[in-house]
């Protein structure tokens, strides 16, 4: 994945972001229903607090409730509404670790390890919430995480998601926020943007070089439309 002679003169001195999507992009599953199980069997009252999910999912697929609400009623189900942080955390990096050991596409290593070789800095865009997916992104060596922002309040993590869920329009807001707070101006920066799902269209569409990643039916659709290159990783 080497940039020709061109494409690499006229990106001298700009910055090179690529950013990943990580639910089924980089990692093999969405993370967020299998942390809940890692840390319910950590707990005595595990399997029933699991079962207890089942409610709000019926009314997110009846559109009753949105994509927030849905985070932030299984997680207080699960985890309690004003959970003890230490668990959290060490229940997040078990998981991260896992993760990072048997869940991550081996092609998405090694896109990865191109990118940065080809002198782009990774960055790590989800809608997956932010205390878990850092240990993730750790394991992966990837320093720059923008992800749907817990709430934390003393020794506590609030069932809460404190901001924007970063997803389809709030994800490019996001990054963009993100590129400011560091100082990065648009104009300024060549940007790769990988992902699998077609809620990413406005920042797949946003990026210099879109790539869609064993991407579902509507996104293959729309990147056959758009000429997006499509990356299959078995």
């Amino acid at each position: 994945m080497e940039d020709n002679g061109r494409i690499g003169n006229n990106m001298r001195g700009m910055h090179r972001l690529a950013i990943y999507d990580m639910d089924k992009t980089i990692t093999r599953r969405a993370t967020w229903t299998p942390f809940l199980t890692h840390y319910a069997t950590r707990r005595s009252w595990g399997a029933v607090s699991l079962l207890a999910t089942l409610g709000p999912a019926a009314l997110y697929l009846t559109k009753r409730i949105d994509r927030v609400r849905l985070k932030e009623m299984t997680q207080a189900l699960v985890m309690g509404r004003r959970a003890d942080l230490a668990p959290v955390e060490a229940a997040a990096e078990s998981f991260g670790e896992r993760i990072a050991v048997g869940g991550v596409y081996d092609q998405a290593r090694a896109r990865i390890a191109a990118d940065r070789a080809a002198g782009y800095r990774v960055v790590l865009a989800t809608a997956s919430y932010d205390f878990y997916v850092r240990p993730i992104a750790r394991a992966l060596g990837i320093a720059d995480v923008i992800a749907t922002p817990s709430t934390v309040e003393g020794d506590r993590m609030i069932a809460r998601i404190a901001g924007e869920n970063c997803y389809a329009d709030a994800k490019l807001r996001m990054i963009r926020a993100w590129m400011a707070r560091e100082g990065i101006a648009r104009d300024d920066a060549h940007v790769r943007f990988y992902s699998d799902h077609v809620s990413d269209a406005p920042t797949l569409a946003w990026a210099d070089e879109p790539f869609a990643v064993n991407p579902h039916a509507k996104l293959r659709a729309l990147a056959a439309e758009r000429g997006w290159p499509v990356l299959d990783w078995p």
